[in-house]
């Protein structure tokens, strides 16, 4: 069942149309991911599916309501990709305060432990590092326990282990029945987190589908790095039907195919009596995907 649907949606800023027709739907429990290249128009389309700005055309249901309904203000949990609080209030006060805004807020306690923010509750908002703003907005946005949680570039600053942290989290939310809306440039992240990726590009949907689909949808390409231990002439693996290129990094050979592709180039160099050393095989990721619908070199 959709808890959200954008229909071609419509935004400009004078001469400059931000986005000019998107259209997706947002499943109840699913994670949906919002992937695309600076400017291609993911945060304004969020802030008109949160009601933060109004669009020139389209239409936009959220739980079945338009997105300014002030019933939502309960239901929906906003992390914004800036935000600014009083710089004189503390972790805890901001906590407080929010989580005094809803009928059943979650355990603002828990939620800071959950952060790592349970050993900065004193410290003022001025004080506090950029990863430690960027987590407590993370906060701000599920202090009362919403139904939807829109995230925008929602680990933006944060170090490799409080970002895992905080995809620990968000899968744990999203366990609970939370439906995540997620906006993000990192490939591993939306990788790991999202049921279903949209691809914005130049104002419109570029390809939507599960992260494998847009892989899959876009090349079946495999790559294997390894260390031939004695000479390897390229004709050789250039004639099984699986490999498509051959490339030399120094004694190191890329091999570029598709298919069995292992299975073709472990049997020639048998067949030579050559040992592959450290031996890589690459798939297709979904960083490759995102660069070829985008079109960017």
């Amino acid at each position: 069942m959709a808890v959200i649907e954008v229909q071609n949606l419509r935004k400009r800023y004078g001469d400059t149309v931000a986005v000019k027709d998107v259209s997706f739907t947002v499943d109840r429990g699913e994670i949906f991911g919002i992937l695309g290249p600076n400017g291609a128009g993911k945060t304004t389309t969020v802030e008109c599916v949160s009601g933060l700005r109004t669009p020139d055309a389209g239409t936009i249901t959220v739980l079945g309501r338009p997105p300014r309904d002030p019933q939502l203000r309960t239901l929906v949990g906003v992390q914004l990709q800036e935000s600014r609080l009083p710089e004189k209030m503390t972790v805890r006060e901001a906590l407080e305060l929010y989580g005094a805004f809803y009928p059943e807020p979650a355990d603002w306690r828990k939620l800071a432990a959950d952060l790592g923010l349970d050993d900065q509750l004193r410290t003022r908002y001025a004080k506090l590092s950029g990863g430690r703003k960027q987590r407590l907005s993370i906060a701000l946005a599920l202090i009362g326990n919403p139904r939807i949680a829109i995230l925008d570039e929602l680990t933006t600053g944060l170090d490799p282990q409080a970002r895992r942290d905080t995809w620990d989290l968000i899968e744990s939310i999203r366990d609970r029945g939370v439906t995540i809306v997620l906006v993000t440039h990192f490939m591993a992240e939306a990788e790991r987190l999202c049921d279903r990726i949209a691809v914005i590009d130049k104002g419109a949907v570029a390809a939507l589908d599960t992260p494998a689909g847009l892989v899959s949808a876009v090349t079946s390409e495999q790559r294997i790095r390894f260390r031939p231990s004695a000479p390897l002439d390229d004709a050789l693996l250039l004639a099984a039907p699986e490999v498509t290129a051959v490339r030399r990094h120094g004694p190191q050979v890329e091999v570029v195919g598709a298919g069995n592709l292992l299975h073709a180039v472990t049997s020639v160099l048998a067949a030579h009596q050559i040992i592959a050393n450290d031996l890589r095989v690459e798939q297709a990721s979904l960083d490759d995907a995102f660069v070829r619908l985008v079109g960017r070199d």
